[in-house]
């Protein structure tokens, strides 16, 4: 059983820890890493960090792993929200990489569950990340979603929202 927790975090300490995990790797493959995080975000939160950062590592690693040349842009976004005391925020973790057909979509948040057997051996993997991404996004009030072509790139995005700590 997950539980998620509700401790007030800085959202650029999450973002930090990130950075250290996945920029070696993205140097060693030669790609760009770029971070953007839009006006308006909130950087002082409440929510579960722990949670918020396993996905985003998740997602990340996996763009990078899946992408041969160009780049991996994590990209945070403020939605609108009539709530004075939440904040709504799309992560978007978008790369250049090799794609998805719409039916390796169908399939993609399905645990034991890949692309197909070619992108296993390629590049390994056991097929669990996103199913248990797409867990914890739920259990956060998230909704997460994936667009992409072959050859053209994905864009995996989630949204949640995060009570502001007003101190």
């Amino acid at each position: 059983k997950l539980y998620i927790e509700s401790i007030p975090f800085r959202l650029e300490d999450i973002l930090d820890n990130l950075r250290s995990m996945v920029a070696m790797k993205a140097e060693e493959r030669g790609i760009e890493l770029i971070f953007h995080i839009s006006r308006g975000v909130t950087s002082q939160l409440i929510g579960d960090p722990l949670r918020l950062g396993q996905v985003l590592l998740n997602l990340s690693t996996n763009a990078i792993k899946f992408t041969e040349t160009g780049h991996v842009l994590i990209k945070i976004e403020a939605l609108d929200c009539n709530d004075e005391e939440l904040e709504k925020l799309r992560f978007s973790v978008i790369d250049t990489g090799i794609g998805l057909t719409e039916g390796q979509i169908a399939k993609l948040f399905q645990s034991f569950s890949q692309a197909d057997s070619s992108t296993t051996r390629k590049y390994g993997g056991t097929g669990l990340g996103l199913a248990i991404c797409k867990n914890i996004i739920e259990l956060m009030g998230g909704t997460i979603a994936v667009e992409s072509a072959p050859g053209k790139g994905s864009t995996f995005s989630f949204i949640v929202s995060f009570a502001l700590d007003q101190q």
